[in-house]
């Protein structure tokens, strides 16, 4: 089971139908929407201020979401992807938006609705990335437009994709459960 620790008052909430990977981390001021996955080794520390997050994100392996005491927030809205290894520090990322793998988003930045920050990107505090655009490189500048059909259908779809994947742990511990109760007879 993940690790769920209040602090400083605050009980993380997570919605309905989430899956937290086993060695994953929730603390403090943490509120999450349903059919959200948090995978393993990964890290959202709501200590210092709030982090929200919509319904249907995916928070793939060894990402870190963290923030500034009292100056900065992490708002995620909904069917967003966060890639392997990222790092979110106080940033803004608007609904349908994908941050691949590896990436960095520092404080007040805001990625926008549809928009694709590209593996091994760093996106610098206070930078403003606009709706279906897509940044690479370090620090990270406007490369082209997405089209917003296809970014958000692309989103959508790892978004589910996500959603079965971690259906397939449920499975495999009723299925340990199952073969528990079995060899116990």
């Amino acid at each position: 089971m993940a690790l769920i620790l209040p602090l400083r008052g605050f009980t993380p909430k997570i919605g309905r139908d989430c899956f937290l990977a086993e060695n994953a981390t929730v603390v403090g001021d943490v509120e999450m929407g349903d059919e959200c996955s948090v995978w393993f080794n990964t890290v959202l520390r709501g200590d210092v201020n709030s982090i929200r997050i919509g319904n249907r994100v995916n928070i793939q392996d060894g990402s870190v979401l963290h923030t500034l005491y009292q100056k900065s927030t992490i708002e995620i809205g909904n069917d967003v992807s966060i890639g392997h290894n990222v790092t979110i520090h106080g940033a803004k990322i608007h609904d349908f938006a994908l941050i691949g793998m590896g990436s960095v988003v520092m404080d007040d930045a805001e990625v926008g609705e549809g928009a694709q920050v590209a593996a091994g990107a760093v996106v610098l505090s206070r930078t403003k990335i606009g709706a279906n655009e897509l940044w690479a490189g370090v620090p990270a500048k406007f490369v082209k437009m997405v089209d917003p059909e296809k970014s958000r259908e692309i989103n959508q779809k790892i978004a589910r994709n996500y959603l079965v994947y971690s259906t397939w742990y449920d499975s495999e511990l009723d299925n340990g459960k199952a073969m528990e109760a079995e060899t116990e007879k």
